[in-house]
């Protein structure tokens, strides 16, 4: 059994995966435009590029998503993305390129569980929890 966490997104979804395949090493293997589904008609003529399923892995993980159509898109609630990173530098780096125009909700930081841990919610509405547990 493989969890893979399914984000849903308000028309960035191709941009989000882009970038997160850029700031987790990942490599995008599906990126499918609702205009070359069946599923082409749940969106307007102008949102046709909009992604109906994207899917994504990096280092053993696999992250899925795609766009809502108009108007059903309420935001992820209740759930964060957590990254577990034990390269200290590596997840620094990954911590402030996910905050980077977003927002830091606890600062990447020492802990009482970790050597550093940080939550952010990036640019795309996507929550985040990097977490180093040990030092390098």
């Amino acid at each position: 059994m493989i969890l893979s966490p399914y984000l849903g997104f308000d028309g960035q979804c191709e941009e989000a995966f882009r970038f997160y395949q850029t700031v987790l090493n990942g490599q995008i293997t599906a990126m499918i435009p609702f205009g070359e589904t069946p599923a082409a008609s749940a969106m307007p003529a102008d949102k046709q590029n909009a992604i109906v399923h994207a899917r994504m892995e990096f280092g053993g993980n696999v992250l899925m998503g795609g766009d809502a159509p108009p108007g059903v898109h309420t935001g992820t609630k209740g759930v964060c993305i957590s990254l577990v990173i034990n390269d200290e530098a590596e997840a620094e780096r990954v911590f402030t390129a996910l905050a980077e125009g977003g927002t830091i909700q606890m600062p990447f930081a020492q802990t009482f569980w970790a050597h550093r841990f940080g939550m952010a919610t990036d640019r795309f509405g996507t929550p985040w929890m990097v977490n180093c547990e040990t030092a390098a």
